[in-house]
């Protein structure tokens, strides 16, 4: 019998496996609301969708890069509108569901997307939510939070040049409701489903992305004002124009 480790990563992979004595039972209550949203802040629809690209999967995946220096060259509002629609948007909505372009663990979608703008037409810098079932931006804070996120990020001056970082978090009591404690597992499963969606999508659009999992969590949820225990920072990315050479 291998002897489990005693650090808490080995003892939550332990706990949290299934076997066929022991699985899940869900708790047949109502589950919790599937989006979240900011009423009384100040809502930016943006365009429709479209990629803009001639690149297919193929060039993706044989092109895609860790990109860490940008140039200071905006992002258009089009190019964002498509990579959050890309890595987290309502794809179809089937039977009174509304599905998504990345996977989630029972569709419950625990992952929420928020942004810090550093560089985007038309858009003022600031912290804002991307509310994804209306495909809009809610700008929660203005100002340039660009030395911030970086000093949050372990001093990564690329989230400092990039025109945006992404930031997601997880609302755990979405998956919680029906999974107990292996939630969790797909938590964070769900959040590379969108990061590589995101990561695939900047490399058609000749953009550069870099994913990010070293940061001072109670920093970056204090940027985007969540409470770091029912909803917290759980992994970010940067996006911004390629410096070249």
């Amino acid at each position: 019998m291998i002897e489990i480790g005693e650090g808490v990563g080995d003892r939550f992979q332990e706990a949290t496996k299934y076997s066929r004595e022991h699985q899940f039972s869900v708790d047949f209550v109502e589950p919790p609301e599937s989006y979240k949203n900011y009423p009384n802040k100040r809502r930016i629809p943006l365009p429709k969708p479209v990629s803009q690209s001639d690149k297919n999967l193929d060039y993706a995946l044989r092109t895609r890069r860790s990109i860490r220096s940008f140039s200071d060259k905006p992002l258009s509002v089009k190019q964002l509108s498509y990579l959050l629609w890309a890595s987290t948007g309502v794809q179809r909505r089937e039977k009174g569901f509304e599905f998504r372009t990345a996977p989630s663990a029972g569709a419950l979608y625990p992952v929420e997307t928020y942004l810090v703008i550093n560089n985007v037409e038309d858009v003022q810098k600031g912290v804002y939510h991307y509310s994804i079932r209306d495909h809009a931006l809610e700008e929660l804070r203005t100002g340039d939070f660009s030395n911030v996120i970086a000093e949050a990020a372990l001093d990564q001056s690329s989230c400092a040049e990039a025109g945006v970082v992404f930031i997601w978090t997880a609302i755990f009591n979405r998956s919680k409701w029906k999974y107990g404690q292996r939630a969790y597992r797909y938590v964070y499963l769900d959040a590379g489903h969108i990061a590589e969606n995101l990561a695939l999508t900047t490399t058609s659009l000749n953009l550069g992305s870099c994913q990010i999992a070293a940061f001072y969590d109670d920093e970056v949820n204090k940027i985007i004002n969540v409470d770091g225990i029912y909803e917290s920072t759980i992994y970010m990315s940067v996006v911004g124009n390629i410096k070249r050479e």
